[in-house]
């Protein structure tokens, strides 16, 4: 059963899971995307990986399933090259990716800042992140 056998014991068989990592990418606070930031996420990971995607992860990250160890390190330097810059997110146990809600862009009732917030804590700590 495929469930109990490592995706590196597949490598002969199947080539594109031998080195099957993952990334995490922070999320913009709220979660707004224009098309073109989605777009240069899409170039970037089908030139780098399997161009398998998942929004939003547990932490909130845009996960990016499948690359090779070899791959990781340019695709983290042309995200962050991008018109609209991505860098990676985490979730170790020191810190996560800091998430928030649309807060007062889309609630006339917000009690604070959101956006505002998460943005801080993200520049903040940014480095503390475990990756």
């Amino acid at each position: 059963m495929l469930s109990e056998i490592e995706f590196s014991d597949l490598g002969e068989r199947i080539p594109e899971v031998e080195h099957f990592h993952t990334m995490r990418i922070n999320q913009p606070s709220g979660w707004f995307y224009s098309t073109k930031a989605l777009r240069g996420l899409c170039d970037v990971w089908e030139k780098w990986g399997s161009g398998l995607t998942n929004f939003h992860g547990s932490t909130g990250d845009i996960i990016f399933l499948g690359t090779r160890s070899e791959y990781l390190q340019p695709c983290f330097e042309d995200l962050g090259n991008l018109e609209i810059p991505f860098d990676i997110g985490g979730s170790g146990s020191d810190l996560r990716t800091p998430s928030a809600c649309m807060g007062p862009a889309l609630c006339e009732f917000a009690c604070y800042d959101t956006l505002e917030l998460c943005h801080d804590l993200t520049m903040t700590y940014q480095d503390e992140l475990h990756r």
